[in-house]
């Protein structure tokens, strides 16, 4: 399992990369040290398996830095990813028992973890911390909605296009119409992963990759980094409607 470790780069919750994303996004000072009490950090180097599926999980947690895979394993031994974890993306579900689902480290991971039993306890008397839950659970009900869109009915380079923005959107944090800005972020996965997550073949993976850099979507540099010269571009690439309107 993991590390613990005292502190996240000693910083505090106020200077935390994620202070106002994660669970704790509307607390305020009091709350804040209340979550502090019941908080630790845990490290997981890149592959590393943070919990399996049917664990017994006495945290949650919200990622800090760095991103995880959820994935399930079949009867047979066919494994599928199903989800990806990035940066304030949340962990574990308060009043359940068990993991539903095996959680690896892609990348190397810090956590923070709160105490199972104490952070139920503050979900009852802090309002702002059961709101906040609420909003993230619904937004992966729609991040989940998009997903079966994406595997259903999308072309092959619309899912690759689509991964890129969903990864770029959250790590670069790109603003809606900034045509001018050059966005650029790590990949965090490996082409047989990008593969395994979009139901599609090593070959087809590389192939688009190798077509969206030809036509000027992206760039690449070295073995993971992206450089996106125009996101607004990037996201035409995704099939997506934005403005409700039939694309043409």
């Amino acid at each position: 399992m993991g590390q613990h470790i005292p502190r996240f780069n000693g910083a505090s919750c106020g200077d935390c990369p994620i202070r106002y994303r994660a669970v704790c996004a509307r607390c305020d000072e009091d709350e804040l040290k209340q979550l502090d009490e019941i908080k630790y950090y845990r490290s997981f180097e890149a592959g590393q398996t943070v919990t399996w599926s049917g664990d017994k999980m006495d945290f949650v947690a919200s990622v800090v830095t760095g991103i995880a895979t959820l994935s399930q394993t079949m009867e047979d031994g066919r494994r599928q990813m199903v989800g990806l974890l990035l940066p304030s993306d949340f962990v574990g579900r308060p009043g359940r028992l068990t993991a539903p689902f095996d959680v690896t480290a892609t990348t190397d991971l810090v956590m923070c973890c709160f105490r199972k039993k104490p952070f139920e306890d503050m979900m009852q008397s802090t309002p702002h911390i059961a709101q906040r839950l609420l909003e993230m659970t619904l937004d992966e009900l729609d991040a989940a909605r998009e997903w079966m869109l994406l595997l259903g009915r999308k072309t092959a380079r619309e899912k690759i296009a689509s991964l890129l923005v969903i990864i770029g959107r959250r790590d670069a944090n790109p603003k809606p119409g900034n045509h001018g800005a050059t966005v650029r972020f790590e990949l965090p996965l490996t082409r047989e992963q990008m593969a395994d997550y979009l139901g599609l073949t090593l070959e087809t993976v590389s192939r688009q990759m190798s077509a969206l850099k030809r036509d000027g979507v992206i760039e690449l540099e070295g073995k993971r980094q992206i450089v996106v010269p125009n996101f607004d571009r990037l996201r035409g690439e995704t099939g997506d409607d934005s403005d409700g309107g039939l694309r043409g």
